[in-house]
């Protein structure tokens, strides 16, 4: 899933691979779904002399559906294709107990209550704890999307109370959005968010006018 985003292989023996995917989709404008993936990969020929084949460990899959803005999990689904021990797939509905948890604030600290230790598995358990950024990037896809689907809403003043509730998952997430930082400072004086990096450099290499992205600075 990710190997062309690696760099150059080492000098040594790769013993083994895990690799996580998150995927987001919308349903609804006013629900989404998770999908993550989970995958331990053992090299060809470790486990099974002469084998050409990577031996697949694990394989675990999470959905989720999320309510929005509410971002609490209205729908939980753990599915196992590959696993080493008879009985792995046994824990499957105890993750039923994600239904109705806000996945903002405390999630991850909850999950760990819920599911650490052999209260879960440790794979899926994992999964799930990786899972929870994403909500934060949905949560941006889903307002823009609402913008793009609504120009009304391009030139529609808000207030900062309502610009402060669009940001409040992200506030004191990282050194970035800290709560006493200079970013949120130019958010209560007024100023629009910066522009995402990545959006800049794509439009110009496009050779594409920055004001473009006008119609979200105030998301």
């Amino acid at each position: 899933m990710l190997a062309d985003l690696f760099p150059p292989d080492p000098d040594f023996e790769q013993i083994h691979t895990r690799q996580y995917e998150v995927r987001a989709y919308r349903m609804s404008p006013d629900r989404f779904m998770m999908r993550g993936v989970v995958v331990d990969d053992k090299p060809a020929g470790l486990y099974v002399e002469n084998d050409p084949t990577p031996l697949r460990m694990h394989h675990m899959v999470v959905e989720l559906e999320v309510s929005f803005p509410a971002f609490v999990i209205e729908k939980a689904l753990v599915t196992y294709h590959n696993y080493p021990h008879t009985g792995c797939d046994n824990i499957v509905d105890h993750y039923q107990k994600l239904v109705g948890l806000s996945v903002m604030r405390g999630f991850n600290k909850k999950v760990k209550e819920l599911f650490g230790g052999p209260h879960g598995c440790t794979h899926v358990t994992a999964l799930i704890s990786a899972m929870a950024p994403v909500v934060i990037q949905t949560a941006w896809a889903m307002r823009l999307i609402e913008v793009r689907d609504n120009p009304e809403l391009v030139h529609a003043e808000r207030t900062l109370e309502q610009r402060m509730q669009t940001l409040s998952g992200n506030i004191d997430t990282c050194h970035m959005w800290d709560s006493d930082g200079e970013l949120m400072d130019d958010i209560r004086a007024g100023h629009d968010l910066e522009m995402p990096l990545p959006v800049q450099i794509r439009l110009r290499d496009l050779g594409r006018p920055l004001d473009e992205w006008d119609r979200f600075k105030r998301v």
